[in-house]
């Protein structure tokens, strides 16, 4: 520790004052903090891999839109609460054009990103019904969908696909399920933070499993058509978007332009929720709300609650950005390739410094390259490994505040690093390898 890319002093007072239990504790944000302060008390720029931000530009059909409409005058007026016409229409054709299912344009409702699309769903769908007073979240998963459950009073289990791929997962589903309690049942695919991605096979057990049991599926497509494995970007041909809505209609699909659109900053998303379930009734949404009607509720309820509506500017961003998708102007899959293209070579660069890919496989094929990856390395587990990298100018965070069983991973992202970093990120490896050898099968140094 007397020769790391980063003064040792620095990072090991910065943790200190820090107040963390540990780094690998720490929720996303913290790490950011903790590390933003290294870097300013250091003057050493990290090789960032913590949080899920954009790495590239935003979609100028987007602003350009969002202009106009700002010139028009728009922000002096609020926004409907279910949503200006344009985007419902173009967000109703996108998800035809790119799922291949039919969902009327009053299911399409922009909400405050796709966390608060989430957000509204547990509020609603989550307490629709007072004997299903639980939430199974498929794991891992983005860490702040439990502290929102935490925060509304709502029970949850959790398990890792991870040990239950193929037929092994209807049987475990099925466990949870049979119980009678469930509610609704979270997942994302592509899944942060594993890059895991769901066959067609298990989104149809999740879909069948629903139907039987009466339970809502929720389904997190921040990464859509990030599967790069499946290009998907050609509008109303297949392949299209793996969803598990092509085998229940107990769905809600949260959508987000963060990722696909480079548009995080605008904090728009969309709740996608197809009519039969907006139109059913449910008797005890009338403990909280005025009517038993899911997608009233969900909408002149929940989402009235929480912001009264959604950027009205930005919607018409996003209703260009959609527009320009659904008649074939604009690639959105060509335009964030770029991610997996870096996934390949940062973890090339990983494996060939003694570290190991932890979701490593999609059942019988590799897991794609896209926005996350996920790291060990032999001998630490990975609050011990996050903070070892710290001194070496490299963040990222836990798979175990993830709900990741395998407690020795980290997840990277890729979105921050460019191309011209993946040197110092060499250079970074080598040296950590170098200070903490691995030995082999029989004793002896690699």
């Amino acid at each position: 520790m007397d020769n790391t890319p980063v003064n040792a002093a620095i990072v090991s007072e910065m943790i200190r004052e820090s107040k963390l239990s540990s780094p690998g504790t720490a929720n996303i944000r913290e790490i950011v903090r903790l590390v933003n302060r290294i870097e300013e008390a250091s003057g050493v720029k990290f090789i960032r891999m913590e949080m899920g931000v954009p790495g590239l530009e935003p979609c100028r059909i987007g602003t350009d839109a969002e202009i106009e409409a700002l010139n028009r005058g728009v922000s002096s007026l609020y926004p409907m609460i279910e949503g200006v016409d344009e985007l419902k229409f173009e967000a109703s054709r996108f998800i035809k054009n790119f799922i291949d299912i039919d969902v009327g344009p009053q299911g399409c409702i922009p909400t405050v990103g796709s966390l608060q699309a989430s957000m509204a769903a547990f509020m609603t769908a989550g307490r629709a019904d007072r004997a299903k007073d639980t939430v199974l979240l498929i794991d891992p998963g983005f860490p702040v969908h439990k502290q929102q459950l935490n925060i509304l009073g709502i029970n949850y289990e959790c398990f890792d696909v991870y040990n239950y791929r193929g037929a092994e997962l209807e049987e475990k589903l099925d466990s949870f399920l049979r119980k009678g309690n469930i509610s609704c049942i979270l997942y994302s695919n592509p899944n942060n933070p594993s890059w895991v991605c769901l066959s067609e096979n298990e989104l149809q057990i999740i879909g069948n499993l629903a139907e039987k049991y009466d339970a809502i599926v929720i389904e997190d497509l921040a990464y859509f058509g990030m599967d790069f494995r499946r290009d998907i970007s050609v509008p109303g041909e297949p392949p299209y978007q793996a969803s598990a809505a092509h085998y229940t209609t107990n769905y809600i699909i949260l959508f987000s332009s963060s990722k696909i659109f480079s548009y995080a900053g605008q904090r728009t998303g969309l709740l996608i929720m197809p009519d039969k379930l907006a139109h059913r009734s449910y008797p005890d949404l009338k403990r909280y709300y005025a009517t038993d009607k899911l997608g009233y509720a969900m909408v002149y309820g929940s989402l009235y609650a929480l912001s009264a509506g959604t950027n009205h500017s930005s919607q018409y961003g996003l209703a260009a950005m959609l527009r320009a998708c659904n008649d074939g102007e604009y690639n959105f899959v060509r335009e964030v390739r770029e991610y997996g293209e870096r996934a390949a070579l940062m973890k090339k660069l990983f494996v060939c410094n003694g570290f190991s890919i932890v979701y490593d496989m999609d059942e019988d094929v590799p897991v794609g390259d896209g926005f996350y990856f996920t790291i060990a390395y032999p001998g630490f587990s990975g609050g011990e490994l996050l903070e070892k990298l710290l001194y070496y100018g490299i963040s990222a965070i836990a798979l175990g505040i993830t709900g990741s069983s395998r407690k020795e991973g980290l997840r990277a992202c890729v979105s921050q690093i460019s191309r011209s970093q993946l040197s110092d990120l060499e250079f970074r490896l080598q040296k950590f390898h170098a200070d903490y050898p691995v030995m082999d099968t029989e004793g002896s140094v690699d």
